[in-house]
């Protein structure tokens, strides 16, 4: 029970099995779960994310792991859009292939499992998740349905300029990305947050953990994968498995090593974050197997994180 894959998992898992325990026996109703996520990206998160990086100087940030993690994820995106082809479809779940639960999931786990150094290497990858993913994810998407808009005889209403600008605007614009900028910037003034400020947010921060994985938990008893399980097995293996092998094996290429490479392996594979729900509910496209697709990857990472975390053990 000592085994530092064990510490850093079962705290967890506990967290998200009560989470699932307290959804099924209806001790938190569905309807409060978007009120609880609102809380945590609000509120909790961002309280975190800029206390942790307030503390952070620019010339310690090391963005050549980010760069291959999002190389690997390019990789995997082009591999589902060649299979699932060039259309609406394709996109949602390209996006679905690559975009990790970094938030709920990932900042508590990483944590536990390599502490400020590990933190601190996903806080960069974070600053740059959504705003690379989403603003790609809503490109393709945009520029995927304007041609089989024009293959109907269907005129577009608007220009390719525009899906681009509105996509990057959204992914600047978000509750993940502005409290590191802010807290990047407020750390390179030299300044130290007051302690009469510093403890409340460090008190909102420890609380973003536990309740992010509970909620975590109450979404999957509160979820249906219907007709949809061979599909979601199917984007399971391509992110559970694909994607953090895909990171691991361009990473030992290019000469990474140490927690970096390990963040990243681990980050990879990572269930499907929230994010990818709301953008096929967005566009109304493939809602019900996205849906599907959270949940399994959801239960198969109990299984698949840790084998991934034993895998990446020796990097360290």
């Amino acid at each position: 029970m000592n085994h530092p894959v064990v510490v850093a998992l079962l705290p967890v898992v506990l967290f998200i099995l009560t989470g699932y325990v307290a959804g099924r026996r209806r001790w938190i109703g569905g309807g409060a779960v978007r009120d609880l996520s609102n809380l945590v990206f609000m509120l909790l998160l961002p309280a975190l994310l800029f206390r942790t990086m307030s503390a952070v100087h620019l010339e310690q940030l090391d963005f050549k792991p980010i760069a291959m993690y999002f190389g690997a994820a390019g990789l995997v995106y082009a591999l589902v859009i060649a299979v699932k082809g060039y259309n609406p479809t394709g996109a949602v779940l390209a996006l679905a292939g690559t975009f990790s639960n970094t938030g709920m999931i990932g900042i508590p786990l990483i944590g536990l499992a390599y502490g400020q150094p590990g933190m601190v290497t996903l806080f960069t990858l974070i600053s740059l998740h959504s705003l690379v993913l989403l603003t790609a994810g809503n490109i393709v998407l945009e520029l995927a349905a304007q041609r089989e808009d024009a293959r109907r005889g269907v005129a577009s209403t608007q220009s390719v300029w525009v899906t681009v600008g509105g996509a990057l605007r959204k992914g600047i614009i978000h509750p993940i990305p502005l409290p590191i900028l802010a807290g990047l910037l407020f750390g390179s003034t030299g300044l130290s947050i007051p302690p009469l400020l510093d403890q409340p947010l460090q008190l909102l921060g420890n609380a973003m953990g536990p309740i992010a994985l509970v909620l975590v938990g109450v979404t999957l008893a509160y979820g249906s994968v219907g007709s949809h399980l061979k599909g979601a097995l199917m984007m399971a293996g391509v992110k559970n498995v694909l994607h953090p092998a895909t990171v691991l094996a361009l990473g030992w290429l290019l000469g990474l090593s140490g927690v970096p490479l390990a963040v990243m392996v681990v980050t990879a594979g990572l269930p499907i974050g929230a994010n990818v729900y709301l953008f096929s509910q967005r566009y109304g496209v493939a809602e019900e197997l996205t849906t599907a697709s959270v949940a399994v990857t959801t239960v198969m990472g109990l299984v698949t994180l840790p084998l991934a975390m034993l895998l990446v053990r020796g990097l360290i």
